[in-house]
């Protein structure tokens, strides 16, 4: 198994590594709003907020050699299910025409009192050796 590090997103705040390779498929991690640079919840709108958890995968997929297009999986935390529709426009701007298997679950709580929280299964092609 590998392990996916970037400092382009933030740094884990537990035991457990932002993504783990294994075979072909890449695990990442659930990314929540926090900037990697401050390491603190950004401000703004829901929106802004689901945005950051966006570059956030973007940052760890590419460290990865993957792309939102790679991604089999997508497990979608939401602490007020109300917002559901802003997350599904915004979650559209980055998967285009891709579809990839999906949850949304409704939680009461999340770390550092995040309202959203996204974790992903992304397949890698091997590359060949020899």
């Amino acid at each position: 198994m590998e392990i996916i590090s970037t400092d382009e997103a933030p740094k884990a705040i537990g035991p457990y590594s932002q993504a783990l390779v294994s075979n072909d498929f890449i695990f990442l991690s659930g990314q929540t709003p926090i900037d990697p640079v401050t390491g603190k919840l950004v401000e703004g709108s829901f929106g802004d907020m689901v945005h950051r958890v966006f570059r956030n995968l973007k940052a760890v997929l590419t460290r990865a050699d993957c792309g939102f297009e790679d991604v089999v999986r997508v497990s979608v935390y939401l602490t007020d299910l109300s917002n559901f529709g802003a997350m599904n426009a915004i979650y559209a701007e980055y998967f285009g025409d891709h579809k990839p298997a999906r949850s949304t679950i409704g939680v009461a709580e999340l770390p550092l009192g995040a309202p959203v929280e996204i974790d992903m299964i992304a397949r890698r092609e091997r590359q060949a050796t020899g």
